[in-house]
């Protein structure tokens, strides 16, 4: 008999508008080709799919789920801890599900909380601050050196990241803390800018976790980008893209796949998972976020490596499940 997997999501067309959103406010959400792309994939695997879709629907169907696990990519709807709605329900409800659960996401989308376990296991990440006042004294910035960047503390998907988000001296940063803090109604996160190239990396597994070679992020056709990041307009067009290569040095591979493994298991990561680095211009390392719900978009990362270790799509799904089956103690058949 066929498992019946359900699919927890959040539709970009479902997200409603409210006054004076920013207007990425709904930036981490799925499309809807994004999520028949997956539902498609489990189904070609031999499972049936239930798509239950965001939180509000899952409470709906709580006493009545039937299915025999979930696989999770919804990043829930307000607040910091939003990403641990739909885990810590399904915990409540001892249905089993894919990846991370409600702590280890919690953690994770708080760039401030993330960083502060990094430091603790001595993994390298730029020097910050966190602070909710711009008009302040920003005495921390003693600390670090100009140019630096300024984030909100909770989100992800490049939200509240522009061109304004690079800040060279205390007037722009003010600026730029002081709009973090209105648009987004949350503390800036204040980083060292780190100059050079950014990189990448995915992981699948938990107990021997499968650590992909790093894939390389261009913007404008060049993967030496100096001053130029990831930011929401440049996401939502054709300027962004992701490399795969035989070329990179190895010694620098070797140190990104290590450094991303030690943060999977830092932040206790579950069946699949994403570290994002920046690279300076003396090939060192730092890393700025690992996100335990990554895109799984046909223009992604885990299609870029699809493609390039000659699989199909299919087979990143099917190891994503494995994993999962694996640890929830369940015979995937």
């Amino acid at each position: 008999m066929k498992k019946t997997i359900g699919l927890a999501y959040d539709l970009k067309t479902d997200y409603v508008f409210k006054p004076n959103d920013p207007p990425d406010a709904n930036a981490e959400f799925d499309h809807p080709s994004t999520v028949n792309l997956i539902a498609d994939t489990i189904e070609s695997l031999g499972y049936k799919v239930v798509k239950i879709g965001n939180v509000l629907k899952l409470l709906k169907k709580f006493d009545n789920l039937k299915v025999d696990m979930v696989f999770n990519i919804s990043e829930g709807l307000y607040g910091r801890n939003r990403e641990s709605q739909v885990p810590i329900i399904l915990e409540l409800a001892k249905v089993p599900f894919v990846g991370s659960d409600g702590l280890t996401l919690g953690l994770s989308l708080d760039k401030v909380m993330t960083k502060k376990i990094l430091i603790s296991e001595g993994i390298p990440t730029p020097k910050f601050f966190e602070t909710d006042d711009p008009t302040d004294n920003l005495a921390k910035i003693k600390e670090l050196k100009f140019p630096m960047i300024v984030k909100p503390r909770y989100e992800g998907s490049s939200k509240g990241l522009s061109e304004k988000s690079r800040v060279a001296d205390i007037e722009q940063l003010r600026g730029q803390v002081d709009y973090i803090i209105k648009a987004y109604k949350q503390s800036a996160l204040v980083e060292e800018f780190i100059s050079g190239s950014e990189y990448t990396v995915a992981i699948i597994g938990n107990d021997n976790p499968q650590v992909f070679p790093p894939v390389q992020i261009r913007i404008d056709g060049s993967s030496r980008l100096g001053n130029k990041f990831y930011t929401f307009a440049r996401i939502h067009s054709d300027r962004l893209e992701y490399a795969c290569s035989d070329k990179m040095d190895s010694g620098l591979k070797d140190k990104l796949m290590e450094l991303a493994l030690q943060t999977y298991k830092a932040i206790d990561c579950r069946d699949f998972g994403r570290v994002d680095f920046r690279v300076d211009e003396h090939n060192k390392p730092y890393v700025l976020e690992i996100n335990p719900l990554p895109s799984l978009s046909s223009e992604d990362v885990f299609m870029c490596l699809a493609k390039y270790l000659d699989v199909p799509y299919s087979d990143m799904i099917r190891r994503i499940l494995e994993a999962a089956f694996t640890r929830n103690g369940l015979n995937k058949e």
